[in-house]
């Protein structure tokens, strides 16, 4: 019987949890790695929050009434960012990746999105080629950081709570670096308490929707983004992601005991401008 992909629903997150969890530990520990979640139930979580996400859309290949794996498109910014995609490890490299990512690119074409982007563990080589042969193209390398939390205070630059008065400038800094907001992302953050401004010379220079795997950062400089990772309570597992062509801040990383959990390669396909300024990316982008 062949593959059959369809909508996500509810009742699926426990299963492509456990398919999720599956996929990357199987894959991590054939290359040395430790598994990009710790249990089960960690990659399950958040793939009941894509799946219940009004403006992210998911969705599950199956064959013969069996689920295979999964996939998820965040609609919630002009850019859109596909992931994560993972496969059950006893249907891997038979295709099943490739129409569950052809799915989510269908979709993105009928919404006429004017790019989506991805980030790919770089040792991957498998998704590496697919996603290549689909047309994305590799902008750049990242290393996801983890590690103890640094406890740092820089003089001169607050880090504070961020509120919905912050919103416009934290827009304004993120189009200038990126040339297009965040805006649905960060109230999202704002509401769930996790976002973090810095403030320097009475102004807002960096804003973060929270130092981890899932959240992306903006600011003017180096020292703003090392303000707020100072400032950080926790990273979380895999960490957080800092660009490798940024050597000064991913030297300033390890000069604070943090450590490189893997490598993950930014890709994209449609519009792409390269960002000019400070930035950390979430796995999405």
């Amino acid at each position: 019987m062949e593959v059959t992909i369809r909508e996500a629903v509810l009742d699926d997150w426990q299963e492509a949890g456990r398919i999720c969890y599956e996929a990357f530990a199987t894959l991590a520990a054939r290359h040395g790695f430790p598994p990009d979640f710790t249990s089960v139930e960690a990659a399950a979580e958040p793939i009941r929050y894509l799946i219940e996400h009004p403006h992210i859309y998911g969705v599950v290949a199956e064959r013969d009434g069996r689920m295979l794996g999964s996939n998820f498109l965040d609609e919630r910014s002009t850019i859109s960012a596909m992931g994560p995609i993972s496969v059950d490890p006893n249907s891997q490299d038979r295709h099943v990746g490739r129409l569950l990512t052809q799915a989510v690119l269908d979709r993105a074409a009928q919404r006429r999105a004017p790019g989506v982007r991805l980030l790919q563990i770089a040792y991957h080589n498998r998704s590496l080629s697919l996603y290549a042969k689909l047309g994305f193209d590799v902008r750049g390398s990242f290393a996801a950081m983890h590690g103890q939390p640094i406890g740092l205070t820089m003089p001169g630059y607050d880090v504070r709570a961020a509120s919905g008065a912050d919103e416009a400038a934290c827009n304004t800094l993120c189009l200038r670096v990126h040339g297009h907001d965040r805006a649905a992302e960060l109230r999202e953050s704002i509401d769930g308490g996790t976002a973090k401004v810095v403030e320097r010379l009475g102004r807002i220079t960096g804003y973060t929707t929270g130092i981890s795997y899932f959240a992306h950062s903006v600011a003017e400089t180096n020292d703003d983004l090392e303000a707020l990772i100072g400032a950080a309570e926790d990273f979380g597992t895999p960490g957080f992601l800092v660009p490798l062509g940024n050597t000064q801040l991913f030297r300033w990383c390890l000069a604070h005991g943090l450590h490189v959990f893997f490598v993950a390669n930014m890709m994209t396909i449609g519009i792409y401008q390269a960002p000019e300024g400070a930035y950390m990316p979430s796995v999405g982008y």
